[in-house]
């Protein structure tokens, strides 16, 4: 870790000396350099470069005209002045993100819509892609996993344990065949321990990633046989929410995965099949028959019926029971 990753004020551009340095002023009070560079256990050259950066940015002054001694600044005062000047940059560099975003889509001639889905080839372009995509999530991130070909070895950036320490929430499905990967169990230990969640299924229809609900990555072409691989990165929401639910779909059936000391367990999926009295219960409610009803008929309690109609509700992803009687039709749960 360098230095400057060290910092805890590295955001407003001091290094770890030069904010250990501040630190050691505002606690222990004024000192010279030479006094400084033993409370602080740096050479004399580093803590003169640190006295002159932390000068630059206002955080220490002489104590006097003339003083060889450096006192801080009050940090509340000092620090406050360091950050709304960062907030009124990056304000800035906000309006002319937006500026050239605009400045893009004009320029594509193609009415607005140039940035809504992007063409990307070759690893290196589709794995800086993937960094982006993570980099700039906040609060979830989807992913399914092919067992196929790598075009981005997991976390090969760190932007991906940036993102978790941030608190984004990742959600994986894995194809079966990934976990004959070598080191496939070791990769999935550290992401259970980071709280990710995993599951498995028997085959994925595709390698996606999708940032917040609101952009995607899927690739055209796996890049096989020495190919470059080619993908897009989709941010038309309407698309969007086409991939977000392939994912929540293939997220339903799929098993979640465990671990046991040092292996790796399977558990059963969450969703399933509804049995025999479900069904019944389904063509009831299709033919028109109130919950009363139904319980009647089959000689049911009506707190069962319903408690069996809310988790097919949940088991087809719906929210009415109109959805219900289509999720029921289309899924084969009830004859045409």
């Amino acid at each position: 870790m360098s230095a400057q990753e060290a910092s805890m004020l590295g955001a407003i551009g001091l290094d770890e000396r030069a904010e250990r340095l501040y630190t050691d002023l505002v606690v222990h009070g004024a000192g010279a350099p030479d006094e400084l560079a033993s409370r602080c256990g740096t050479g004399g050259a580093e803590t003169r470069a640190a006295l002159a950066a932390l000068a630059e940015h206002g955080l220490i002054a002489p104590q006097r005209e003339g003083s060889a001694r450096y006192s801080a600044a009050p940090p509340t005062v000092a620090l406050e002045a360091l950050l709304t000047g960062r907030r009124h940059a990056l304000r800035q560099a906000e309006l002319a993100a937006a500026a050239l975003a605009e400045a893009y889509r004009t320029a594509g001639g193609d009415g607005g819509h140039g940035d809504l889905v992007e063409v990307v080839a070759g690893r290196d372009a589709i794995g800086h892609r993937v960094a982006q995509l993570q980099a700039g999530a906040v609060e979830e991130l989807l992913a399914l996993v092919t067992g196929r070909y790598d075009v981005v070895r997991a976390d090969a950036t760190g932007a991906e344990t940036a993102a978790v320490e941030r608190g984004v929430h990742y959600r994986v499905v894995l194809e079966r065949q990934a976990l004959d990967r070598p080191g496939a169990a070791a990769a999935l230990f550290e992401a259970m321990d980071r709280e990710q969640q995993v599951r498995v299924v028997e085959e994925v229809p595709t390698k996606l990633i999708v940032a917040d609900r609101a952009a995607a990555l899927v690739p055209l072409t796996e890049g096989a046989a020495g190919g470059e691989p080619v993908a897009l990165v989709v941010r038309a929401p309407a698309l969007v929410r086409v991939l977000t639910v392939l994912f929540e779909q293939t997220w339903e059936w799929a098993h979640p995965l465990g671990r046991d000391d040092e292996a790796v367990t399977v558990g059963a999926a969450p969703a399933g099949e509804p049995d025999g009295v479900d069904r019944r219960i389904l063509a009831l409610l299709l033919a028109g028959a109130t919950d009363q009803a139904a319980a009647n008929q089959l000689g049911l309690g009506l707190r069962t019926v319903q408690r069996r109609i809310s988790r097919l509700m949940s088991l087809a992803r719906a929210e009415t029971r109109i959805q219900l009687g289509w999720q029921a039709h289309r899924r084969g749960w009830v004859p045409d």
